[in-house]
């Protein structure tokens, strides 16, 4: 990491400058900037994690199951110090350690391989678990997931048993553009609802009810805030 970038402390202001420097994957450019604004709320003003503690059992986890089109998700670990700014324009070369989807092994902070979609949210389940059985009940557990992510069985059976087992140390954001091939009746917070979560649907644009959502008590049940966003096809 250069002086410069190393001294300067970046804003949300700076993160299309920083995704701009990652190319190769446009087609994807939908499904990265959806994410943007939940993500810089979280690592901006939720998440108690940080570079100087990626390995800190207390800190919050953050997984990311939508994981293709990962640049805003790179902008952000770049604005934050987690990786260094000039690894962003080789994204997607042979011998970068920023892929296409990202890789838990190479990229600083992430807490899963992803972009395979449907896995994040049993995931975070299993590790919310695991927090619990260690005698760690500091550290959240979160997962951001889009809402054609939903329509896999595998996230069916995670929504149905986080709420009867009272995970209230997991959160989820599902990112709604729109995209999912099923409708659900009553909208996807009723889903969660009526597996005994605590619910929110918010502007996913608007960063002060990101944050008031994300914050929201949920006293013995899982939290879940669903970030509405333009459609895809926008």
């Amino acid at each position: 990491m250069t002086i410069i970038e190393a001294e300067r402390h970046h804003q949300y202001q700076d993160l299309p400058r920083l995704m701009g420097l990652m190319t190769g994957d446009e087609k994807h450019g939908p499904a990265a900037t959806s994410t943007l604004d939940a993500l810089w709320v979280l690592y901006d003003r939720v998440l108690r994690v940080g570079p100087e503690r990626m390995d800190d059992p207390e800190r919050d986890r953050f997984l990311l199951s939508k994981g293709h089109g990962p640049m805003a998700y790179y902008a952000v670990l770049a604005a934050k110090g987690f990786v260094p700014v000039e690894w962003l324009p080789d994204f997607g070369a042979y011998d970068s350690p920023l892929g296409h989807h990202p890789d838990r092994v190479l990229v600083p902070g992430a807490e899963i391989g992803s972009g395979s979609l449907g896995h994040g949210l049993p995931i975070a389940v299993g590790t919310a678990l695991g927090l619990r059985a260690q005698g760690l009940g500091e550290p959240r557990v979160w997962v951001l997931i889009g809402d054609a992510e939903l329509d896999e069985g595998s996230n069916h059976e995670a929504i149905a048993y986080a709420g009867p087992a009272g995970l209230d140390r997991l959160h989820t954001v599902v990112i709604d553009n729109s995209s999912a091939s099923h409708a659900r009746p009553g909208g996807i917070a009723a889903r969660f609802e009526a597996a005994g979560w605590s619910a929110l649907t918010v502007d996913g644009r608007d960063h002060e009810a990101l944050y008031a959502a994300f914050t929201a008590p949920h006293p013995g049940r899982p939290h879940v805030v669903v970030a509405r966003v333009e459609p895809k096809s926008a």
